[in-house]
């Protein structure tokens, strides 16, 4: 099971699976509806369905549009329905989609209402859509949750398998990896993945998918137990180091927001 990346608005991403035997596809957080029709009609497809993993305008903009075109299913979060979400979702639930199974994760933080969905297919490795709460090299902005509970979320994706591809909906990945390297600057394998990073955005390639591997390497909010990186980020704030897993997340996540 492969995914391939829309470009929308200026560094948004909207995945789509690729065709099936039966012509179809299915998207992921479909913020412009144009841009997945122009899409299925070049390509000769139709959309079997909708996957939504938080509130956010730019991820739910297309989808009254593109529900109305194509009278297919729609799963997210409760808070969308019954005027976008057709079928609401929470933690544990399953979808099934071009035939693979995903299951639900609640991970509250950016949004209180975001959610992620992992499969393990028979015939490609472990897959993560991942909407706004994990990044490559960064996470989401604590727009409605709280530092705890993003640190949850962190905890629980990071415990997913280390092969894991990491499809987020963003191109923030060279951003974000100038503050990680602010703060870890001595992490070689985020220099390789910086270096890597900047290949790709050169040739007009993304930057994404990641893996979960990569993220436990080079994320400084899946290094938010590291004491180089919580020493980091309290020396660009110019604070003490904080000493507990929350506080250290937060101090992590406010020199992010302040750099």
């Amino acid at each position: 099971m492969t995914f391939i990346p829309l470009p929308a608005f200026n560094d948004n991403y909207i995945w789509v699976t690729q065709a099936t035997s039966q012509q179809t596809i299915w998207a992921v957080d479909p913020g412009d509806a144009k841009v997945v029709i122009e899409y299925c009609q070049s390509q000769q497809l139709k959309l079997a369905g909708i996957l939504v993993t938080h509130h956010h305008k730019d991820h739910t903009g297309g989808v009254a549009e593109l529900t109305q075109l194509y009278q297919c299913p729609v799963y997210g979060p409760a808070s969308l329905a019954p005027q976008l979400v057709t079928h609401p979702v929470q933690q544990g639930d399953e979808v099934s989609v071009a035939d693979n199974m995903f299951l639900v994760l609640e991970t509250p933080g950016h949004t209180l209402d975001h959610l992620c969905y992992f499969a393990e297919p028979q015939d490609s490795k472990p897959l993560l859509l991942c909407g706004d709460t994990l990044f490559r090299g960064g996470c989401g902005r604590l727009f409605e949750g709280t530092p705890a509970q993003m640190l949850s979320a962190m905890t629980k994706l990071r415990s997913l398998p280390a092969d894991t591809l990491v499809f987020g909906t963003h191109e923030y990945t060279l951003a974000n990896y100038r503050f990680a390297v602010a703060i870890d600057p001595n992490n070689t394998k985020l220099v390789e993945a910086i270096e890597e990073a900047e290949s790709l955005r050169e040739e007009g390639t993304p930057t994404l998918p990641s893996t979960i591997a990569l993220e436990i390497e080079t994320n400084p909010f899946m290094r938010f137990d590291r004491k180089e990186v919580v020493e980091g980020a309290a020396k660009l704030l110019k604070e003490d180091m904080a000493l507990d897993a929350v506080n250290s997340f937060a101090q992590i996540r406010r020199a992010k927001d302040g750099f």
